[in-house]
Parts: structure tokens; sequence; C-alpha cells
């Protein structure tokens, strides 16, 4: 018989819509004795769509996330230079040039286990940045000594991208590679190589009224003209949760099951009480 923990991982948190969701969605997984063992978000447009304040990243940790993934658009607030080497719970992608602030990857500690949770940044259609190959090599061995458990979100534009390297990965049996970036949820959920649960993206929270997130109108506008315009978080008060929910084995580290999430959240009804 395994023992088995559940590891929830919620694609991008998009603006206040999508954090509100985000807090909506685990108290009721609470409530109703459903709440993993692990919870672990990718926050790069947590903070209007843009970034990450250290206001939001503390409102978040106070739901009850245990690790905060991120992307290209970590930078956008200027804060993040601030903090972000005192935000413990944080992780900007590995593949950064040396002397870039942050950490790539955080080993993790739980009443249960050990948690390796690793953010690599995709080279395909995107920002140019080092090579993730080698990196990722040795860092998955290096935490493999400690434990078994291997998360990597890989934030990519490519879906080939993201396949090869989930199956490439899957051979140094890790346990997880689930891609964030585009804010479309795939129905491509499975597992690789018996052990690694894998899914090209896994969606975004946020708003469901507009374009991956953002308004409708300007996003339309801006496509039609070609002229720049600042985009805006969407807000119609119905959101979305994207994500998966993985069960895994805790002594072996292979993922067992991957379910997808995709749930609509009221966010504007009496009982949900946010600002800012």
């Amino acid at each position: 018989m395994t023992e088995q923990i559940k590891i929830m991982f919620l694609g991008d948190i998009v603006g206040r819509a999508g954090r509100q969701a985000v807090q909506k969605y685990i108290a009721r997984l609470n409530n109703e004795n459903k709440y993993p063992d692990f919870i672990i978000a990718n926050v790069e447009n947590a903070s209007h769509g843009f970034g990450l304040t250290q206001k939001n990243y503390n409102e978040l940790l106070s739901y009850g996330i245990n690790a905060f993934t991120s992307g290209n658009h970590i930078w956008d607030k200027r804060e993040i230079f601030d903090y972000i080497e005192k935000a413990d719970k944080l992780i900007r992608p590995i593949n950064y040039p040396e002397g870039t602030k942050g950490t790539g990857y955080r080993i993790f500690e739980t009443d249960k286990c050990k948690i390796g949770v690793i953010n690599v940044l995709g080279r395909t259609f995107m920002s140019l940045i080092e090579s993730p190959w080698e990196l990722l090599n040795k860092t998955i061995k290096e935490i493999q000594e400690e434990t078994p458990i291997i998360i990597i979100d890989i934030h990519a534009e490519a879906s080939a991208e993201k396949i090869c390297m989930g199956r490439y990965y899957a051979q140094m049996g890790v346990t997880g590679i689930l891609g964030t970036h585009t804010h479309v949820q795939t129905a491509d959920e499975q597992i690789y190589n018996e052990c690694c649960g894998y899914i090209t993206d896994v969606g975004f929270c946020g708003d469901v009224s507009g374009v991956i997130g953002m308004d409708y109108e300007v996003s339309v506008k801006r496509l039609i003209t070609s002229i720049p315009e600042r985009l805006e978080v969407a807000d119609s008060g119905i959101s979305q949760i994207n994500g998966v929910m993985i069960t895994v084995d805790k002594i072996t580290g292979k993922t067992e099951s991957i379910k997808r999430i995709n749930e609509k959240i009221n966010i504007s009804e009496e009982n949900m009480i946010m600002k800012g």
C-alpha cells in the first residue's frame, strides 16, 4: 500500500479577480475536507495582471498557498527587487543569468515529506534567456539527494517545447512537469514514464469574461488597431479556477494520478470581502 500525498497546482493567478477566486476555492476545499497536502500557484500576474507586489504576496500566503512559481512577468512591479530575497516561498525562473535576484528552486519541508519545486522559462517565442537543459539536469540530481518529489513549472509559449521537456525529465524520475504561461487549459493531462504527471498548460485563475483574464474591449481594440493600449484586468464578478490535482507516492515520488481542475466561482457574493 502506497503512502500518498495530494499536491494542487493552480494556474497563473490574474489580478484581484484571480486572487479572490483562489481564496474562495481554497476555503471551500478546507470546508469540504478536501484540502490538499501542498498547494503551488503561479503568481506572475497576480497584481493587476502584471507582476507581484509584496502586499499581494503576503495576501496569497494567508490563503494557505505553500509555494509560488512565476515567469517572465515577475519583474513587472519594480518593488520585487526589494523583497524577492526575503520571500521564502517565491521562486523565479531558474534560467535567468547568474547573479539575478531570487532563486530558481526551493525544497519545501512538510509534516509528511520534502517537496522540491523548480521554475523554468521556455525559450521558443519568448525573450532570449539561458538554456535550461544542463542546469535542470544538475538541479534535479541535487534535489533527488534530499527528496524524490520534484515539481517543475515550465513557463513557456510553445507546446512542443513543453512536451519535449515533459518526456525528457520523466526519464529522470521527475514527479510533475506542469505548463503555464498561455492561460489556456489543455486537455492532455497524462502520466509519462509511469511516474511523471504532465499537462501542457494548466490554464489560469481569473475573470471568465475577458481575454486570458484581461478586459475584452481593450484586448480587441489593440488587435484591430495595432496601437498599444494599457491592458486592464477583466471584472465581471465570475472567475474561473484552473489547475491540476496530482496524487503522489511520497516514498517513490511517482505520480499516481493527475486530474484537471476547471471550475467557475462567483466572487461577487456578499461573503467575499476583499479590496485593492
